[in-house]
């Protein structure tokens, strides 16, 4: 019979507050600081003054002698002795409303809040008890945010409109101290003997209603405690926070593994992000601030600072994941050479639960393999001629490519590695294989790739990367790899900037600001009443410089070419063969361009370019109907399309 893993039961506010406190229930190190605003807190105390429900907390308990499982921290203003206690429980859910309770009702310390339009502040609660025990009232207007020196003052002249900073003067104007919600005896024999002084005799009457109708909420309490068991997987611990933390940013792998990583002593956080730099003290000498792996990266793969380079975008679990590929193939390969048989050898993972899983003792042996993994990666994009990552058709391809560069090491020099390594990245790229269902595609990468390059049979990618003819009518956006890769495509392949002639390379690509332009302008086609889902396609579309794009503008091609032949003040004279030489470099018929045959370009453009892509992936091009990618758009007019554009033959 199945068991459930969780339990459940209420549990007084005081008493768990209490417990936060002490150092009992303490925060798993991957939450994130208390950062609720004063309108969210005073929301919530007026919520607990009025018995209404504020959810339920999650809490994981914690096994005996397993103390290095997580690394933890007490919740904010927690008692100095908790940084060296061990917890009873690890709290999932409910952190910011904890800390906010505890800050505001078991402290007697001002609070660091801020503002609803975000401004700092250092504020005292109060409950306003004539407000509270108004009628029809809205009970969150009697809670208070009070400054520092406990003086309310006027907007314009500053002059102090109330004044708090006394206990007496709180008796006077009728403030209670949300700090002694849960302690409240000591306070009110003060206020009745202050009012007896002052001979008013009601006002014991109006405590014992505010106790009746506020504190007494307070005490009673009771908040449910959901509590998952100690034996619960991490990888469950991560979904559950996921699932419960709506309010926040999701929960990655990086965080979870961060903090396994420090109950065990290692800072992955500085290994990723760097340290920052400590001056001398006393006898400590000054400390030098450290790069982390993600700065070493984006610094590696940019050639301007303008610019994002092709390693820019690399995340903190993609670096994960290709550690944990290289380390499973390393067991799965031990394991075989122990003699395993092949049904039970360990697989190769790239999944949440393989970065989970990932021993802190792997993680430091490939760390810095995989990091020059990644640089390797950015040389072989370069070599591709991707300088940038805005170009670069699939992010998710560099994780298994730098784990590939990793185990091949100084063998990916050679020619003939190259040229297998580009094969196997286009047809990835014109299979469109990377946009979903990734971690198995990157264990059969890291696995099936090497030993193809070492002689044996194609991997999968390179088998099922066969692009579809139609989808270049289809690919209007940066939203499809395969757009992309068309344009990398064209520059990899020789293409001549129209005015000077010169290639591509990444010092002509940023100094002429090369991005994707129409070939036959977007103003042009729009006067000749062609359907932007025609002209908007790839096939219309090239690699250009800035300035070669502004002389373009929205002319016919006939007139755009005639003024690069002829020059200008800042651009010499071209002779119309040489400028037909550099067309041609492009897949373009200069015979079509210049004749404004729009139809005939690109029925003859788009055979032009499904050879390129041919040549690049090896297959030779299905002419099938192909769906667009996801995320874009399914083309209404794809029967019209088809009969202005004639499939290419294979």
């Amino acid at each position: 019979m199945a068991q459930t893993t969780f339990k459940t039961n209420p549990i007084a506010l005081e008493e768990l507050l209490k417990d936060c406190g002490s150092g009992k229930i303490q925060l798993p190190d991957f939450q994130r600081s208390w950062v609720w605003d004063e309108e969210r807190i005073r929301g919530l105390l007026s919520s607990i003054s009025l018995a209404f429900p504020v959810g339920a907390l999650m809490t994981l308990e914690m096994k005996a002698g397993a103390a290095d499982t997580f690394a933890r921290r007490p919740i904010e203003g927690a008692e100095p002795s908790a940084l060296t206690r061990t917890p009873d429980a690890l709290l999932l859910d409910g952190q910011q409303r904890m800390t906010s309770l505890f800050q505001t009702c078991m402290r007697n310390a001002v609070v660091e809040t801020i503002t609803p339009r975000q401004k700092l502040v250092r504020h005292w609660f109060y409950i306003d008890m004539d407000q509270a025990l108004t009628s029809g009232a809205d009970r969150q207007d009697a809670f208070l945010g009070i400054p520092e020196d406990r003086k309310i003052k006027e907007d314009f002249d500053r002059k102090v409109k109330t004044d708090l900073s006394s206990a007496e003067l709180e008796y006077k104007h009728l403030m209670f101290p949300a700090n002694r919600v849960f302690d409240s005896y000591k306070w009110m024999l003060g206020f009745i003997n202050f009012w007896n002084k002052q001979g008013d005799t009601t006002k014991f009457d109006l405590f014992s209603s505010f106790k009746e109708a506020v504190l007494d909420n307070f005490k009673s309490y009771l908040v449910p405690v959901i509590a998952l068991g100690n034996d619960t997987s991490h990888a469950a611990v991560c979904l559950v926070f996921e699932k419960v933390n709506t309010g926040g940013k999701s929960l990655d792998a990086f965080e979870l593994v961060t903090a396994m990583y420090a109950a065990k002593g290692h800072r992955l956080r500085d290994d990723w992000y760097g340290t920052a730099a400590h001056p001398a003290k006393g006898d400590q000498p000054a400390i030098p601030a450290t790069s982390g792996i993600q700065s070493r990266l984006q610094v590696y793969g940019r050639f301007s600072d303008k610019m994002m380079g092709v390693l820019e975008k690399v995340a903190s679990t993609d670096f994960l994941q290709a550690v944990a590929l290289v380390h499973s193939r390393e067991c799965r390969e031990d394991a075989s050479a122990g003699g395993v048989k092949e049904s039970d050898l360990p697989p190769v993972r790239a999944t949440k639960q393989s970065l989970l899983d990932l021993p802190l003792p792997a993680f430091q042996k490939n760390r810095n393999g995989i990091e020059e993994g990644f640089k390797t990666a950015a040389q072989l994009l370069r070599h591709l001629n991707i300088f940038r990552v805005a170009d670069l058709p699939y992010q998710t391809q560099v994780v298994p490519l730098a784990a590939i560069l990793t185990i091949l090491g100084k063998k990916w020099e050679n020619a003939a590695v190259k040229a297998k390594l580009a094969r196997w990245f286009w047809c990835g790229i014109f299979g469109e294989l990377y946009g979903s269902a990734i971690e198995s595609r990157f264990a059969k990468d890291v696995q099936e790739v090497p030993l193809w390059i070492a002689g044996g049979p194609e991997p999968a990618t390179v088998r099922e990367g066969v692009f579809r003819a139609e989808r270049l009518r289809t690919m209007r956006t940066r939203l499809s790899a395969a757009y992309k890769g068309v344009h990398v495509l064209l520059m990899r392949e020789g293409a001549l900037d129209f005015r000077s002639g010169q290639a591509f390379d990444h010092a002509v690509f940023f100094d002429r600001a090369v991005d994707i332009h129409h070939v036959f302008p977007q103003a042009w086609c729009d006067k000749q009443k062609i359907d932007p889902k025609i002209y908007d396609c790839i096939i219309n579309k090239t690699p250009l410089g800035s300035r070669t794009n502004r002389i373009i503008g929205g002319s016919a091609p006939s007139d755009y070419l005639a003024r690069i032949e002829k020059g200008s003040a800042q651009d010499d004279p071209i002779a119309a063969d040489m400028l037909d030489e550099h067309l041609r470099s492009y897949c373009i018929d200069p015979a079509l361009l210049r004749a404004d045959a729009f139809v005939a370009f690109m029925a003859d453009r788009e055979k032009r370019l499904l050879a390129l892509i041919a040549k690049a992936t090896g297959h030779n091009v299905v002419g099938a109907e192909a769906p667009p990618a996801e995320g874009e758009e399914v083309p209404d007019d794809m029967a019209r399309d088809a009969d202005l554009l004639p499939v290419a033959a294979e």
